[in-house]
């Protein structure tokens, strides 16, 4: 069984209620509106965002890639979360052989993982290599005091600001930003005068 280690999330392990789950949950079904073609699904855990997006979107895409660097939860995910649009490949986000291992997609989701990340730049430069001219990329990730400073959280290396945030995705034609608080996800727009603890960025390239 699938040791839970505080910040997987492990649906069948989790009460309906429980905040992190359905934060998680939301993400993912946002996604489905953006989401087609080849699919990857970066630092996908248990693999239960990579089954949403192959069964909501199955009309839509060809395939969903979910990779992650513990094969214990890639293992979970091929036992419980079968589709046959969907595979999990074990493969490390931060690696500089990633584009050629995997090659480029359609789109690109990932959700609470930069947080994760010390080699940022690296991490960053694999998912615009990767994207297809004209894909998305859709990535979340917490909010805090700013880059190198503690943020509470001893599962992540720091939690950006908005405008660190921001300032990650340039290179990009177009970037639109949402904010989220449990299952609420809203444009940049309706959330200027509030503290939304989870920033999301939609990309084309």
């Amino acid at each position: 069984m699938l040791k839970d280690t505080g910040e997987r999330v492990i649906p069948e392990k989790m009460d309906v209620t429980d905040y992190m789950l359905i934060e998680h949950l939301a993400r993912y079904h946002f996604a489905n509106l953006y989401v087609k073609g080849r699919v990857l699904d970066l630092a996908c855990g248990s693999g239960y965002g990579t089954h949403i997006i192959a069964k909501r979107c199955r009309n839509q895409i060809n395939e969903v890639i979910g990779i992650d660097n513990s094969r214990e939860a890639l293992d979970y995910a091929r036992y419980s979360y079968y589709h046959p649009k969907s595979i999990f490949i074990e493969e490390d986000v931060v690696s500089d052989n990633l584009p050629q291992h995997l090659g480029q997609f359609d789109s690109i989701v990932s959700f609470e993982t930069l947080e994760h990340i010390k080699e940022e730049e690296q991490f960053l430069k694999n998912i615009y290599d990767m994207l297809k001219p004209g894909g998305s990329l859709i990535l979340s990730t917490p909010f805090g005091q700013g880059r190198g400073k503690p943020c509470g959280n001893p599962f992540h290396i720091h939690q950006l600001t908005k405008k660190q945030f921001k300032a990650l995705f340039t290179r990009y034609e177009s970037a639109n930003y949402y904010y989220q608080a449990g299952a609420l996800i809203v444009p940049e727009e309706f959330a200027k005068d509030t503290n939304f603890p989870i920033g999301i960025v939609v990309c084309q390239k």
